[in-house]
């Protein structure tokens, strides 16, 4: 086989030689149009719940959270298997579906099911989807550097300012946050005042959201 074709490339060059220019012409065009990844992402197809659940330890979290959430993500089209992680005021649900399996369909067919939780989780925990990437996903760091702002001012800058615009990019699943220190305000209540005023704790609680 290989003596034949070297015999009619000898006999045919200009067939040949045209033959190679156009498989040539036929790769440089296939090369613009294929992705390549620097890192190949081999992590699994899956689509994450995150829960908060302020005060509470690991084994209620698991009961109460984490349990409930597994159950009701089980059962999906495509799902390989689902598996729960309980932490202190957290609580991680991973569901992994087939590689074959969109994973914006996924997530459609995950959000449907938490909607059918009801009132099996207790009152004011909502579960929240993580963002559409994973950590092989995660590619650029920066910080934030600054002679005149202490680091609460910074993390607002970030939090206020660099995250909604770097979130708004596209491509870009989630811009995260870390270190610094998150701004907060308290309102301290004065019941003498207020009961002067006829003002109650709810009221004050509205007016402040």
């Amino acid at each position: 086989m290989i003596e034949k074709t070297i015999q009619w490339i000898v006999a045919n060059r200009v067939f040949a030689f045209l033959g190679a220019l156009a498989l040539v012409a036929w790769g440089i065009a296939a090369a613009g149009r294929i992705h390549l990844d620097a890192i190949p992402d081999l992590s699994e197809n899956q689509v994450i719940v995150m829960t908060d659940y302020p005060g509470r330890g690991p084994m209620i979290v698991e009961e109460q959270v984490t349990y409930p959430v597994t159950t009701a993500l089980r059962g999906l089209p495509g799902m390989r298997t689902v598996r729960g992680q309980s932490m202190f005021g957290l609580s991680m649900v991973f569901a992994i579906f087939e590689d074959d399996v969109d994973v914006y369909w996924a997530r459609t067919r995950v959000l449907e099911r938490l909607q059918t939780l009801g009132g099996q989780l207790p009152p004011g925990v909502q579960p929240m989807m993580g963002p559409d990437g994973t950590g092989i996903g995660h590619v650029y760091w920066y910080y934030l550097r600054s002679d005149t702002h202490d680091l609460a001012a910074l993390r607002s800058v970030q939090d206020w300012y660099l995250k909604p615009a770097l979130s708004a990019v596209e491509g870009v699943a989630e811009a995260a946050s870390i270190g610094g220190y998150v701004r907060q305000y308290q309102v301290n209540l004065l019941p003498e005042r207020m009961a002067a005023a006829g003002v109650s704790v709810d009221q004050v609680v509205a007016a402040v959201r």
